[in-house]
């Protein structure tokens, strides 16, 4: 098994998959080199393990799936693609790093594994877990309900419900106990190295040839931090990576511009997967951006909502953050920065059936 990390702040390298951040306390990379992608290296199957052998840590026999990636890309006009990532086995693009990590690690848990994430990478996280026969304990902040809760319970996760802050839950999923292994998203480096499968499949279902920009819905950073390493792995010419954010939660929006954010006292939006106002990942997904010539988008409420019911309106129905990247689009034709007839592809990231009914009330009232 080859395998290493370095860290982006100090340099160290690691070789242990369990390790998920620098004794620096910053997180981990796992770095690719441009170019290195081949062909004839593809494995003949219909999900993201197709590419299995770009990910040289991983063994055969040891890959747990439930049938992810490989997902449709779609015309949805006459330039603009959407690709389908909601219709993974969870619902969630969040498929791709769970089915990675926990092929990663399988054979080297003899206890259980904890993640921190109310949402689609929790029911990710406790359905491949379900999946590999592996218990899992997922910490959730204490006021969470919700669909995504029931999905997390109904695959037989240990749900722990955690008072306090979003960064309160995260340190008690990443405390040291006996027979821990953490895995939480928002921190892994091989849970986002999965991710990266989601630029071969746009590449290769545009018969190798890069669309002009892909538009990533933004909070941890793990899609779109994959997305700009599976492109990095590929090699140029590379696409405008634009990472779409909320006015009400933009920390990599203001960081990317160099200004000060302060996120809200009360959190309401209806893009209600894009809530991480402190993402550890921010000052990598600055770095990675600028590396790859990407770029950061604000859209608000209204330009949301516009875009998902022109979603729903032709048959694709997905979270209302799955729609920021259709706004963030139509944001940019609008005003001129963006031409009509760049090759466009929106990444849809999570099911609207998971959306929570009062959301989804007042996206129809």
């Amino acid at each position: 098994m080859e395998y290493v990390t370095r860290c982006p702040s100090c340099g160290r390298e690691y070789d242990d998959p369990l390790r998920f951040r620098c004794n620096c306390g910053s997180p981990l990379d796992i770095p690719m080199q441009p170019g290195e992608f081949r062909r004839e290296d593809l494995v003949d199957t219909a999900s993201m393990w197709r590419y299995v052998n770009f990910f040289p840590y991983i063994e055969k026999r040891s890959i747990v799936t439930l049938g992810e990636g490989w997902t449709p890309l779609l015309r949805f006009e006459s330039n603009v693609y959407v690709k389908m990532d909601f219709l993974n086995p969870t619902g969630s693009f969040k498929d791709r790093g769970a089915s990675t990590i926990i092929s990663a690690i399988r054979d080297r848990v003899t206890g259980f594994i904890a993640e921190d994430s109310s949402g689609n990478a929790g029911a990710s996280i406790a359905a491949y877990a379900a999946r590999a026969r592996i218990k899992a304990r997922i910490y959730v902040p204490a006021s969470i309900s919700g669909h995504k809760i029931d999905q997390i319970m109904a695959y037989g996760a240990e749900l722990v419900r955690v008072e306090g802050s979003r960064e309160r839950v995260s340190e008690e999923a990443m405390r040291s106990e006996q027979g821990k292994v953490y895995v939480g998203h928002a921190w892994h480096p091989i849970f986002r190295d999965g991710m990266r499968t989601l630029a071969y499949e746009i590449v290769e279902q545009l018969n190798w040839t890069p669309p002009d920009r892909i538009y990533v819905p933004v909070s941890s950073g793990t899609g779109l931090l994959g997305i700009l390493e599976g492109l990095k792995h590929l090699g140029g010419p590379f696409p405008e990576v634009v990472a779409c954010q909320t006015e009400v939660v933009s920390p990599l929006y203001h960081r990317f511009r160099g200004e000060p954010y302060t996120p809200p006292e009360r959190l309401k939006t209806i893009a209600d997967a894009l809530i991480v106002t402190k993402p550890p990942l921010l000052d990598l997904m600055v770095e990675k951006l600028r590396e790859m010539g990407g770029s950061v988008e604000v859209v608000g409420e209204e330009e949301i909502a516009d875009a998902f019911h022109q979603l729903a309106r032709r048959g694709i129905f997905v979270e209302p953050t799955s729609a920021v990247p259709l706004a963030c689009y139509k944001k940019q034709v609008e005003m001129g920065g963006v031409d009509r007839g760049d090759r466009v592809v929106l990444l849809l990231t999570g099911s609207g059936l998971k959306t929570t009914p009062s959301i989804i009330k007042q996206l129809l009232s």
